[in-house]
């Protein structure tokens, strides 16, 4: 059976569809439906950013790190739009007015470090990539990527997005990462001219995609919508000069955000040159810190997981390096669940017990309790 992936499955994360004909079949369909978000929405998503850039509004873009089809369900979705909300009104204590923007409806595909992972048996198996691509079942036939789950992240995307619509309304944001998908949802932009990216009103490119050249650029560079690109500790200054001027100039301020997750130590080293490598284009584009990737760790037990308080510190040094430089901290982007869960520890001595109570598709995310706790710092930060 004739397997379709890009020659370099690592560099550009895209699964090993196992038949050719199959994905045709499925972009086709694709192509062919609705668009999930409207183009007017966007629109106005990316006059509420500009508004950021002028230090006005203030971001939060949170949710779950890998979205499980079953958790479409309107239940599970307003608990997830209520605890977004819950966390804005913390936010409003800044003096500035929140926008909302739900890593909702769309977030089913994950890109991974290494293709494999080895069960507890020794047997090597094909590593979990999202819903979108293959099932969390630790074995061969489930980790099989089918093109067929595309169709169903459009289908449960479009029944979460009806739920929001009904009460709890608010912007949706993923990864862009399949490109097979988001090239066959794209549709004309009647307002600003060009194609935009109708799974999500702003979809974001990952730290292990965002290469200048990268096809993930390339994609976020022809769509109209708000794009934003992860900024690790990798980062240098010169290419992210390069991803700003290609992903923001000629654009309204607010197009662009740009997501810092590099950890409290280089956030505080490398964050000032990228800065002022940007020059005159770093007040057009969205701060945000997304102080929770540069600081995932394993447990004692072996489980990954990351310690609030560097959490803490990551978000302060973030704010503190922005206003030396006459910039506005934008807002957060965090992984969130309003469930009881414990993925996340609180400081470094609970390293040798914790986390408990994890229940996570892939990465540890806040609680509620934990959540309330970092937004409501980021608002002291903002207030000061």
């Amino acid at each position: 059976m004739t397997m379709t992936a890009t020659p370099d499955l690592m560099g550009a994360h895209q699964p090993a569809w196992p038949d050719a004909g199959a994905l045709r079949a499925t972009t086709g369909t694709l192509r062919w439906l609705p668009p999930l978000v409207e183009p007017e929405e966007c629109a106005q998503l990316l006059d509420d950013l500009a508004a950021v850039t002028r230090g006005e509004r203030v971001v939060l873009q949170a949710g779950e790190c890998a979205e499980l089809f079953t958790d479409s369900s309107p239940v599970r979705i307003r608990a997830k739009a209520d605890q977004l909300y819950e966390l804005g009104t913390r936010l409003r204590r800044t003096g500035r007015a929140p926008i909302l923007v739900g890593r909702l409806a769309g977030q089913y595909a994950k890109p991974r470090s290494r293709p494999v992972e080895t069960r507890d048996d020794g047997v090597e198996i094909p590593v979990y990539l999202g819903d979108a691509v293959n099932g969390r079942t630790p074995t061969v036939q489930a980790r099989r990527p089918d093109p067929q789950r595309l169709l169903n992240a459009y289908a449960h995307a479009a029944r979460g997005l009806r739920t929001l619509a009904t009460g709890p309304a608010t912007y949706t944001s993923h990864e862009a990462l399949l490109l097979d998908y988001e090239r066959a949802l794209l549709r004309p932009d009647p307002f600003r001219g060009g194609r935009f990216a109708s799974s999500a009103h702003t979809i974001w490119i990952g730290e292990r995609t965002r290469a200048v050249d990268g096809p993930h650029i390339e994609f976020a560079a022809g769509v109209t919508n708000p794009v934003g690109v992860k900024i690790g500790p990798g980062a240098a200054p010169s290419e992210v000069s390069t991803l700003v001027a290609r992903l923001s100039r000629g654009h309204p301020p607010g197009r662009l955000s740009l997501i810092v997750r590099m950890g409290p130590r280089h956030v505080d080293e490398q964050l000032p040159s990228i800065v002022r490598a940007l020059g005159e284009d770093a007040p057009r584009v969205v701060w945000l810190s997304d102080a929770m990737h540069g600081n995932t760790i394993r447990s004692a037990t072996g489980l990954k997981t990351r310690v609030l308080s560097k959490m803490i510190d990551e978000v302060e040094q973030f704010c503190a390096v922005l206003r030396a430089h006459g910039l506005h901290p934008g807002g957060l982007h965090l992984e969130i669940t309003p469930d009881d869960v414990c993925e996340c520890v609180n400081g470094d001595a609970d390293l040798a017990t914790g986390p408990t109570r994890y229940r996570s598709a892939c990465d540890p995310r806040l609680n509620p309790k934990q959540a309330d706790i970092l937004v409501d710092r980021f608002s002291e930060l903002l207030s000061d």
